[in-house]
């Protein structure tokens, strides 16, 4: 009886004659309704058999193993006479290849070692067991099945191998998966099948270079998934080119790509991000005939994304359609890089089971775009709607967002998040928590994160470098970097940054001096702009502007605007009217449509008296019609943020806020009238 039509035909006609079934036939219609779903059917044509054999117990716990109903198929098995290796090997088999049935298995496993008159451990008990140990990382459950297999002696088919190579690599002892290879080598037991299980064991603890020699070595050993597995291995351990160079050696030496070399091959060029490889890639998946595959379509629109092309990348989603949940999420990770937000939240907001990938590309979009308020608002929306836990990818963008907007209250309730709830506060975790403290003002409590880490790395210091230097506790930054060169950590260039503004913050010009020379000669560190800004305004600060000057002069760059908007500003300062009229004409031929700096070049003439050059300034602007940024700032009140301008009236409570306003500026010049007539006070 092949097919369910035939099975009831035949049960039809049994019932109709009224002739009993023999017990072979009655077990192979159990089976036939157990594969077609008709469980209640099998299970009554179980009921009403008049004799059972072992088969009969057999097919219809398979059956219930296989529906997952593991109660009903466990209830059948503890009241079947008979129990042989197969019913142990379908009740062991379903609990290990089932989430949250582990224990389960194990004890039914320990069951059978005592049940050794009617079953019987055999080869596809051992390797179901080592499979589900090594999905459970149990090295020392590991160890005694080996003990077990060497006793037994079922450790020499291949299949019995390649379950211990990946048992001994996956509990994370690799070693003893090379041993295992390495003792039946010699007894010629090695196959294909072993091969490729060592050369996933090698890719899979990172170790490219045995996994290639092995490959090379071993030549009659080599299939297709020999070549997969090199080529996937190397994509995932930063080997893209060489993923790339085996991709096409493979169609030389005559071996066929399909979809799992395709989506490894993906991955590599998305990591190159490299638009030429990426459409060579794409022309073979065409020919090949592969697009449909919802992996490959959407490696194939990850790569058009990661490289910025997202007209290409629409094209593809396009074609693909919406239902293809990996594409839609490279389309939201695409748009995000490119900092299309609007492009990203209208997929994201039509996705109705939305992925950890989606909220985290969409949550670190808003916060690189300085969006902070967009993102907070997702994560609540994320609390509430998602029950997995937030990850730490997540909450690290968060303290971002938190550091950016100097929101020391949300940071604390993110810090306490992720302590509750056990969140692993790795380097990159800690680093984000002490940044955020250190910008939102509580540089305590930074010092205290930073205390209490036993393993530091140069972003920590740099840090708490930046953080002391501009809480004003200048000696302690440079104390900080000291310490970091002691320790063997190597500085680069955000650490120099942040040296430097130690420096200039309390005027020391020799060690600003030694630090900038340091970096060259000491560390190989190239200057950038912001070490000349530093440079500039430590000269500025220290009233040495000829210094200044003239180390701008010997800049092997042009100057920046920030850097020659840092010079005027000491030369307002100082009133040196000749030394900014040098910087003005450098100035606004890099930001001449910048009206910002036409008002600080008036300010600068007029701190000097020099009204005519002030009004020349504000008859360019007029005629330039040039406009300054309108400076703008914020305070969070409670839950929410108010966002106030120069010269705004458009917040709802402003009549009561310039009113307060005027109250305080009052006071103020009433106390500055009494320091006036009592300068004693």
């Amino acid at each position: 009886m092949r097919s369910l039509r035939e099975g009831l035909k035949f049960q039809a006609h049994v019932i109709k004659s009224g002739f009993l079934p023999t017990i072979v036939t009655t077990n192979q219609l159990i089976n036939l309704y157990s594969k077609h779903g008709l469980l209640e059917e099998a299970h009554k044509l179980f009921d009403e058999m008049p004799e059972r054999n072992v088969f009969s117990w057999n097919t219809i716990i398979h059956a219930y193993v296989k529906a997952r109903n593991f109660s009903k198929a466990k209830c059948i098995f503890d009241s079947s006479p008979f129990k042989d290796s197969v019913s142990y090997n379908s009740m062991i088999s379903g609990y290990a290849r089932s989430d949250g049935y582990a224990s389960e298995a194990i004890e039914l496993f320990i069951q059978m070692q005592f049940d050794k008159d009617t079953a019987r451990i055999d080869e596809f008990t051992l390797t179901t067991m080592l499979n589900l140990v090594a999905n459970l990382r149990l090295l020392h459950y590991g160890k005694q099945l080996h003990s077990f297999m060497v006793k037994s002696g079922s450790d020499l088919s291949v299949f019995a191998l390649s379950s211990l190579i990946d048992m001994y690599s996956k509990s994370g002892s690799f070693w003893d998966a090379c041993r295992v290879v390495n003792r039946r080598f010699c007894e010629g037991l090695v196959d294909t099948v072993v091969n490729n299980a060592l050369l996933a064991a090698c890719c899979r603890e990172g170790k490219i270079e045995i996994a290639r020699e092995i490959f090379l070595s071993n030549s009659e050993l080599i299939d297709d998934v020999s070549w997969n597995t090199m080529i996937s291995g190397c994509a995932q351990n930063g080997y893209e080119e060489e993923a790339v160079e085996l991709f096409k050696h493979m169609a030389e030496e005559g071996f066929r790509w399909n979809e799992h070399t395709f989506g490894s091959v993906l991955a590599a060029c998305s990591a190159l991000k490299c638009l030429k490889l990426g459409k060579e890639v794409h022309a073979w998946v065409l020919k090949d005939g592969m697009c449909s595959n919802p992996f490959i379509s959407s490696g194939i629109v990850d790569i058009y994304s990661k490289c910025g092309n997202l007209r290409y990348a629409e094209s593809v989603y396009n074609s693909v359609g919406r239902s293809n949940v990996y594409a839609v999420t490279s389309m939201i990770v695409g748009y995000s890089a490119k900092g299309d937000l609007f492009g990203a939240r209208r997929l994201f907001d039509s996705v109705a089971q939305k992925n950890f990938v989606m909220w985290t590309s969409i949550i670190s979009g808003y916060v690189k775009l300085q969006k902070c308020e967009e993102a907070f608002v997702l994560f609540r929306e994320y609390a509430v709607k998602e029950t997995t836990a937030l990850d730490a990818v997540i909450l690290v963008s968060l303290l971002t967002a938190c550091a950016i907007r100097a929101s020391v209250d949300f940071g604390k309730q993110i810090h306490a998040y992720m302590l509750r709830i056990g969140i692993t506060l790795d380097e990159k975790a800690v680093s984000a928590l002490m940044d955020m403290y250190s910008k939102c003002g509580c540089i305590l409590y930074a010092q205290r994160l930073f205390q209490r880490v036993s393993i530091r790395d140069t972003i920590m210091y740099n840090v708490m470098i930046a953080g002391c230097a501009h809480h004003g506790h200048e000696h302690e930054a440079i104390r900080l970097f000291e310490e970091m060169m002691k320790r063997g950590f190597s500085p680069d260039a955000v650490t120099f940054i942040a040296l430097l503004s130690a420096c200039r913050h309390c005027g020391l010009i020799e060690a600003g001096e030694k630090y900038f020379l340091s970096m060259g000669k000491d560390h190989g560190i190239p200057h950038e702009m912001d070490h000349y800004a530093c440079m500039v305004d430590l000269y500025g600060r220290s009233n040495q502007l000829e210094k200044a000057a003239a180390f701008m002069e010997k800049m092997p760059v042009e100057p920046d605007s920030i850097i020659l908007s840092s010079f005027l500003n000491v030369c307002r300062a100082n009133k040196n009217l000749e030394l900014a009229r040098m910087a003005e004409k450098r100035l606004l031929d890099i930001e001449g449509n910048n009206g910002s700096r036409y008002f600080q070049l008036a300010s600068v003439y007029a701190s000097g008296g020099e009204w005519d050059e002030m009004g020349r300034m504000m008859r360019t602007i007029r005629g330039k019609d040039v406009k300054k940024i309108v400076g703008c700032s914020w305070v969070r009140v409670g839950n929410g943020v108010h966002i106030f301008k120069s010269g705004d009236r458009s917040h709802m409570e402003a009549d009561a806020i310039y009113c307060i306003l005027g109250c305080l500026i009052d006071e103020l010049y009433d106390k500055a009238n009494i320091v006036e007539i009592c300068p004693t006070l």
